[in-house]
């Protein structure tokens, strides 16, 4: 297939509630929804992710719109792709820029899963049609108000509740949701908040029965994780540390982590995601799916991918409703008794409400031949 055409979408769409976490309050997600359309007219999307700050990774929407448009578009747009393994391979003369790379990537997994008139999942080995998943609550001082939100969230069956932590925001909330929910499954993440020299105070956390704790240290400091994990009882999870399947070998040979929250966007696209998840089958490695904010169409790539048995950990996909009034699908996507199910249709199995994407959002051209 050819790349004739790739179309785009600027949208900002209102958080139902504002996010905290230890680098930031985010009261509205921007976000860009590429579509990338063949010679035959398939049509495949794909959402870019990035944050507007440089706070979570170096990325930017904004310079991942440049690296998109002068650097990425011109390795694909006269070249003959066979499969969608190949691009990640043609972008490889860009050097990191992963979220840009990830919206082209996986625009054109949809692209040529339509083209072949098949589920994206079919590509993945994906077995079950509904995925458990979880729900990340952002810090909130009030922790009265915080227990009441995750009361809501139990009760619409969300199966994992993550906790955002920070320096001085972290024992007390937790051991308030603790003596609420006892039996709860309980994570943290703490978005590299900490240093080495906060162990001591980290150790404490072993207490609570947590499922993990994620990201405590910053994303190069592979070493100190694993001087941590050595020390801790609970489990460490790495995700701003992963963006290669090379950084998780290394943190696997370190020690740095138990487990991995894998984002398909932050690796580059489906392809590395694909071998990420073989090297933690194959080296037992606990790895789940996190999330970026995504619009409906991030979050039906990441349930087609969540398909696969290998995640049984609940991941940060979460109901459309969680994060927005509104998505940007005909039909959003929603929890039923702790699931949400798996799109059946052809690529990612969603189709875009173009009225709310122009209600949130202008559409461009950037490419065409």
């Amino acid at each position: 297939m050819k790349i004739h055409r790739i179309d785009r979408y600027r949208v900002r769409l209102p958080l139902r509630i504002p996010f905290e976490t230890s680098y930031g309050r985010l009261t509205e997600k921007a976000f860009d929804l590429l579509l990338v359309t063949d010679e035959l007219g398939n049509q495949g999307i794909g959402e870019l992710v990035p944050f507007e700050q440089p706070d979570y990774i170096e990325e930017t929407i904004d310079t991942a719109r440049i690296i998109i448009e002068k650097h990425l578009i011109p390795l694909i747009k006269d070249v003959e792709i066979h499969h969608p393994k190949e691009v990640s391979l043609l972008f490889n003369e860009v050097k990191g820029n992963q979220m840009a790379k990830a919206s082209l990537e996986t625009a054109i997994w949809d692209l040529y899963a339509k083209r072949n008139g098949e589920s994206l999942k079919t590509y993945f080995n994906g077995t079950r049609a509904q995925i458990p998943v979880g729900v990340s609550v952002g810090i909130q001082t009030d922790l009265t108000k915080l227990t009441d939100q995750i009361t809501e969230y139990v009760a619409l069956g969300y199966q994992r509740v993550k906790l955002k932590i920070r320096p001085g925001y972290d024992l007390k909330p937790i051991e308030v949701i603790r003596k609420k929910f006892p039996n709860l499954t309980l994570m943290v993440d703490a978005n590299s908040a900490y240093t080495i020299k906060d162990i001591a105070h980290l150790k404490q956390l072993d207490t609570y029965n947590l499922a993990m704790i994620e990201q405590p240290f910053a994303a190069n400091d592979f070493l100190d994780h694993a001087q941590l994990q050595k020390e801790l009882k609970t489990d460490i999870c790495l995700d701003e540390n992963i963006r290669t399947l090379k950084d998780c070998e290394l943190a696997f040979s370190l020690g740095s982590c138990r487990s991995i929250n894998l984002k398909i966007p932050r690796v580059g696209g489906i392809t590395e995601a694909m071998k990420i998840v073989d090297f933690c089958n194959e080296k037992k490695l606990l790895v789940w799916l996190g999330g970026m904010f995504e619009s409906g169409v991030g979050r039906a790539l990441n349930l087609q991918f969540a398909s696969q048995k290998i995640f049984t950990f609940p991941g940060d996909i979460s109901a459309s409703n969680r994060y927005y009034y509104e998505d940007i699908l005909t039909e959003p996507i929603e929890i039923q008794k702790g699931k949400i199910s798996v799109p059946d249709g052809l690529g990612i199995g969603v189709s875009l409400s173009v009225e709310t994407l122009l209600k949130y959002g202008i559409y461009d051209t950037i490419f065409t031949k």
